[in-house]
């Protein structure tokens, strides 16, 4: 007892008295945290420190308060949104013809580029004053997905210019004097934008851009000024062909001193016309036969005056810091919105092909195989539409979430990939001829260039996500770096120490926390709301005290190497990810009045979220690279094994089944989907096969009974079999007219596309 004693008090000597504390404990950890301290070359820099920390830094402390997502406001359309959305909207997509525009005009026509023009398509972003529609994120992010639905090519058109460009780099960074000079023009459609950063050598590596501009003098309207000489040569941009303003993003160098004593400046952003002498619009690109507008760009000695940096001469060097800001928004828009627009559009048509279609005298949809596909659609689509709101609500809250965005972008395009692969196992033969009937070979096609753009999703995954999220989101890590990046040596170590003794808490709490709620697998933990869903609030508090755990040990143990240790670090986004979409799914379930209808996506949803982050644990345990610490988290975090498991069969019946009739939650999970009226529009002549099939089914069964009753043979075809039927007395005569329409419907629904003998090589002459 007494040397028990004796330890309690030292250890409260050694941590109670500040000078000691720092000589003995501090100091020395102080050292070795700078030599571990990961490498970061500036625009990791600049990228880890642009953007704000939201719900992600909830999701990391630990212990998650869900009141505030509660509170977070759910987004909403104003009336003159709405307003857009029902005319203008539709309007457009009623003009859209998808397989002529792919397939033979390989591009918009010339009235639908007109009307996109003059209606405000490409204002959305840009503010009232200057003639812009200045429309919430959640409206731009409606819009896009339903046009998607519709047309990927109208879809990308309209999206690029209001994401990532010079409009938005212009409303954040222009001078008055840039903004009065191009966001009128840009608004009303009459100045047509894009933006080269990609090029040949620099795709995810924008720092190793080799294009560049040399600050000199040059001769620019008859007058000597300094500017900038550039060499540039860019591919991948979209909307570069039909372009009238090109955003630039180089390598500034100062050889002359002409602007300061700084040679290397660093990544620039300039705004230039591409009337410009020496400005070259090159080739065109085909990226997976979508017909939207992307090409390249490049220049040779083009001399531009200083005033055209966005942001002016003051802004010369912060190109990079520009563009991981505005990216940051961005992504959390556009590449979700497309992402939903293909669950919408896959999910509704599925459920619809899904009852029509029959095989044994059975809709295909009754069979357990093609329901296992058809929950997996809804589930997914479900966490889709929830992730595609509380998304864009971040940003409509002033907010630039680059994690969360991140996250967005990655897990919605694989997921949308993912229920696209199913929708064509279930259409089968139906969804591989292409031609106007197919209304998924488009966004098939289209998937792999959302994969692609705005950060590959290989980089997405396993560098931005937990790359920036733990450090980011920890609420001690940045502010260490910080402290030991301190040029003044005294101040950064008493910052630091003040930190350590938090962060040794923090530590501490989450490895007793952790065990505890193992031990009881989270129990005890508290849930804002009683229920069926009060259970995943106490479970994915459990799991992001695991993911503080376990992140901690991480940057501990390897330091610098994690940065490096890509495959594992990955994993751990995948934890943070995967709670980020639960926790978006009990969102949108709560903000919707908690239907009972939604409780099967909402299971199916949130389970799923729950056992990939087994996985992902799973994972990271048995790779840690050391072994026996891996062994000692897994004990720490699960210590009776990882039990979560996928949604069972039930689960994915519920779903199917309401997926295969005309219901308020079907309704509301397709509501972007776009339906035409025309029997010759695929959306809208599958939907009106699925509501006729739906309202004979009285008559169906009256023709099995005669059946039974033997009035009329079996296994007839069925315009032969109504004809029985009404030989015999069995049906009326309008309802023979009725069943005459619903089987001329249903037949034109599961039909696909044949072209006669030499059409289709006559159709590739001409294009």
């Amino acid at each position: 007892m007494l040397i028990l004693f004796v330890l309690i008090v030292a250890l409260a000597v050694v941590l109670g008295v500040t000078d000691i504390r720092r000589n003995l404990i501090t100091k020395p950890i102080f050292a070795i945290f700078k030599k571990i301290l990961p490498p970061l070359s500036d625009t990791e820099r600049e990228a880890m420190e642009a953007g704000d920390v939201w719900w992600d830094g909830e999701l990391f402390k630990g212990k998650p308060d869900w009141q505030k997502l509660h509170q977070i406001p759910k987004p909403q359309l104003s009336s003159e949104e709405q307003s857009f959305l029902d005319n203008e909207v539709e309007t457009l997509l009623k003009m859209l013809d998808d397989y002529k525009i792919v397939q033979e005009q390989r591009d918009l026509p010339t009235d639908v580029w007109n009307y996109i023009k003059a209606n405000g398509f490409f204002a959305m972003i840009i503010p009232k004053a200057y003639g812009g529609r200045e429309f919430s994120a959640i409206a731009n992010s409606t819009i896009v997905s339903r046009i998607a639905t519709r047309s990927l090519t109208a879809a990308v058109t309209v999206m690029v210019p209001n994401s990532l460009g010079p409009g938005e780099l212009l409303m954040h960074y222009g001078t008055q004097e840039q903004k009065d000079r191009w966001l009128p023009g840009l608004a009303a459609g009459k100045e047509v934008p894009c933006f080269a950063l990609t090029g040949p050598e620099a795709g995810s590596d924008a720092g190793g851009i080799p294009d560049n501009g040399v600050v000199c003098k040059g001769q620019f309207e008859g007058k000597e000024v300094i500017g900038i000489r550039l060499n540039w040569d860019k591919r991948y941009i979209t909307l570069a062909p039909v372009a009238s303003v090109l955003g630039l993003a180089f390598k500034l160098y100062d050889p002359e001193s002409l602007l300061g004593d700084k040679e290397d400046i660093g990544i620039t952003c300039a705004l230039i016309p591409t009337s410009h002498e020496g400005v070259q619009i090159g080739d065109r690109h085909f990226p997976m036969n979508m017909a939207f507008m992307n090409g390249t760009t490049y220049g040779k000695d083009v001399f531009i005056p200083l005033d055209w940096v966005i942001g002016g001469p003051a802004y010369v060097g912060r190109g990079w810091r520009m563009l991981v800001e505005c990216l940051s928004a961005g992504r959390g828009i556009s590449l979700p919105a497309l992402g939903t627009a293909t669950g919408h559009l896959a999910t509704r048509m599925t459920g619809a092909y899904a009852y029509v279609r029959q095989q044994f005298g059975l809709s295909i949809g009754k069979f357990e195989g093609v329901q296992e596909s058809l929950g997996r659609i809804g589930g997914l689509t479900y966490s889709l539409e929830a992730m595609r709101v509380m998304t864009a609500g971040a940003i409509d809250l002033k907010l630039s979430p680059s994690v969360v965005t991140a996250i967005a972008k990655y897990h919605m395009t694989e997921m949308s990939r993912t229920l696209l692969n199913d929708s064509f196992d279930i259409h089968a033969g139906r969804a591989i001829q292409c031609g106007p009937k197919n209304y998924l070979a488009h966004g098939y096609m289209g998937v792999p260039i959302s994969i692609t753009v705005e950060g590959a999703n290989i980089l997405t995954r396993n560098l931005m996500i937990f790359g920036q999220g733990a450090t980011r989101c920890h609420p001690y890590v940045l502010k260490e770096l910080e402290a030991a990046a301190n040029p003044d040596s005294e101040a950064g170590l008493k910052q630091f120490d003040e930190l350590l003794l938090k962060h040794v808490g923090f530590a501490l709490g989450n490895t007793f926390g952790a065990l505890f709620q193992g031990l009881t697998a989270g129990a005890f933990n508290k849930s804002p709301v009683a229920g069926e869903t009060a259970q995943y609030y106490k479970q994915l508090t459990r799991m992001s005290n695991g993911l503080a755990l376990c992140a901690d040990f991480s940057m501990l143990m390897l330091g610098g190497d994690l940065k490096r240790k890509e495959m594992l670090s990955a994993r751990l986004g995948d934890v943070l990810s995967h709670l980020y979409i639960a926790s978006a799914v009990l969102k949108f379930y709560e903000d919707n009045g908690r239907q009972v209808a939604d409780l099967p996506f909402v299971h199916y949803s949130v389970q799923r979220n729950l056992y990939e982050i087994g996985r992902a644990f799973a994972g990271f345990f048995s790779n840690f690279p050391n072994r026996l610490v891996g062994k000692l988290l897994k004990g720490l975090v699960f210590p009776f094994g990882i039990n979560y498991q996928l949604p069972d069969d039930e689960m994915a019946m519920q779903i199917s089944d309401a997926l295969l009739k005309p219901s308020v939650i079907r309704d509301r999970l397709t509501h972007l989907c776009y339906l035409g009226e025309g029997e010759n529009d695929p959306t809208g002549s599958m939907e009106q096969a699925f509501l006729a099939v739906h309202a004979a089914q009285p008559l169906m069964k009256k023709i099995f009974q005669a059946q039974k009753d033997g009035k009329i043979a079996r296994k007839l075809p069925l315009d032969v079999t109504i004809n029985k039927a009404a030989e015999a007395g069995v049906l009326s005569a309008e309802e023979v007219a009725q069943l005459e329409q619903m089987n001329k419907l249903r037949f034109a629904a599961i039909s696909v596309d044949s072209f006669k003998p030499g059409d289709l090589e006559s159709r590739a002459l001409q294009a």
